[in-house]
């Protein structure tokens, strides 16, 4: 959960160094003796300036306990997951893995995250040998490239923000401008992000799997903030997310330039829909992405809008 008006950069941490050596770390789970009839590993957390696990960590952790029990050959394809509660960053993380099905093509694994016991995320994937089929893609929007669109640790964002995009182990550019900063935005409920590592990672198909999860999780709200001429630094309303789905259709380095195309169909009810597309920057379509989040609004704008409406 985020607090509108506080430090929006949820996936970053609060160490020196390597960011993406810390990743790394954080992505090499733990396989333990200990079995029922599930698979169990352990993990641990990157330090967060609040104290709460990131959801896209916990997220690419998962991917990784359930790719674990997996051949290599059948690599994930999609994930349905709920955030249940907040983690705690600085204790370990338990996966338990469930083995539903193995069948010809496609296998299916549930997992679930627990801290002292509680479970914090719960997850379902599927997994599916490689195979030809028909094939199409929506193309890439025509939007100004990374190389032409200047770092948001410039000037006009906040202090505390623009100290830590050098922690974060992914960099990340919008094309539009960020929400890091005070000033409203023009209402708009879509935005584009390129998003990389911050250097090259292993060529483990595997890694870049789950490195794509964890970024899915970043800025991909911001789709529903704009609808509404919000930052991040508006003060007096609340961001947390609700369930994430993630589909992966083709191979990916995250490493070389993403584009995340994001959008927020509606918002109702304290809660607001964003999808996402990622494309490479050739424009072959990656990764489909879908996130249910809620949002509470500051009660001052709700009685704004509601006079206008009025």
């Amino acid at each position: 959960m985020t607090t509108l008006g506080s430090d929006p950069l949820q996936g970053g941490t609060s160490t020196e160094g390597d960011p993406v050596e810390s990743l790394l770390e954080v992505l090499s789970l733990a396989s333990t003796e200990a079995r029922t009839t599930e698979d169990i590993f352990t993990g641990i957390s990157l330090p967060m300036p609040y104290g709460r696990v990131y959801g896209g960590q916990v997220l690419a952790q998962a991917v990784v306990a359930a790719s674990r029990t997996m051949d290599a050959d059948r690599p994930i394809h999609s994930m349905h997951g709920y955030f249940l509660r907040a983690g705690d960053s600085s204790k370990g993380i338990t996966f338990s893995v469930d083995r539903l099905r193995d069948g010809r093509s496609f296998s299916a694994r549930r997992t679930q995250a627990f801290q002292e016991g509680v479970p914090i995320f719960s997850m379902i994937a599927s997994f599916q040998t490689e195979d030809d089929g028909l094939e199409h893609v929506i193309p890439a929007p025509d939007v100004p490239g990374p190389d032409e669109i200047s770092s948001p640790e410039g000037t006009g964002v906040h202090p505390m923000s623009r100290r830590r995009f050098g922690d974060l182990p992914i960099e990340v550019r919008h094309v539009d401008g960020s929400l890091y900063g005070a000033d409203p935005v023009a209402p708009q409920p879509r935005q584009a992000v390129w998003v990389r590592s911050r250097r090259e990672m292993p060529d483990d198909p595997l890694l870049h799997r789950a490195a794509l999860a964890y970024l899915s999780d970043m800025t991909i709200q911001e789709s529903i903030l704009r609808a509404h001429g919000l930052t991040w630094m508006t003060p007096g309303g609340t961001v947390a997310s609700l369930d994430h789905a993630m589909w992966w259709h083709r191979p990916v380095r995250v490493d070389d330039w993403l584009l995340y195309v994001q959008e927020s169909p509606t918002s109702r009810g304290g809660r607001g829909l964003a999808t996402g597309r990622i494309y490479t920057r050739d424009g072959d379509l990656v990764a489909s992405v879908a996130q249910e989040v809620m949002v509470r609004a500051p009660k001052e704008i709700l009685e704004e809008r509601a006079r206008a409406e009025g």
